[in-house]
């Protein structure tokens, strides 16, 4: 799945809209490793961006992403072990966690990914980059393979 929302975001001059993920209060604690509650007091606390909708409070997923980054610089436990995985598929070389940075280039793209206390670096195709969708706050997946790292977006979450 996809964030439960998109905010509007500028063109960023490569031909591809974009769009700003937000997450429910329950989906960005899950991608923390947190209890709602706790996300919801990170909210509070203006430790995290968010706003109000149709009743519901939704986590800015770039500003969520902000926040791994900084946790994991922290030091904080490893959350990991609470992140949702495919079935069938080993938890030791899929790390669920937010994309934090996409540089992209005419051929290639670097995507960070931090998941729990974990960063990974992947290196894709341009092409993967952009029919993936990927951006600055999204859910996606590091999928390790020997010394390969590739990047999946999940079909839910």
């Amino acid at each position: 799945m996809r964030s439960s929302g998109t905010a509007p975001y500028p063109d960023d001059g490569s031909g591809y809209r974009c769009a700003v993920p937000e997450y429910r209060v329950g989906q960005a604690a899950e991608l923390m490793g947190v209890s709602p509650d706790t996300m919801r007091r990170w909210v509070d606390a203006g430790r995290v961006a968010s706003l109000q909708r149709d009743g519901r409070r939704y986590v800015d997923g770039v500003d969520l992403a902000r926040l791994a980054v900084d946790l994991a610089e922290e030091q904080v436990p490893d959350r990991a072990e609470t992140a949702w995985r495919p079935p069938g598929r080993s938890a030791r070389n899929h790390f669920l966690g937010l994309v934090t940075r996409v540089t992209r280039d005419a051929v290639a793209a670097q995507v960070d990914i931090q998941a729990g206390p974990h960063r990974f670096v992947a290196l894709i195709t341009r092409e993967a980059a952009d029919e993936l969708g990927l951006e600055p706050g999204m859910v996606a997946t590091a999928v390790v393979k020997a010394t390969n790292v590739g990047v999946e977006v999940p079909d839910r979450f």
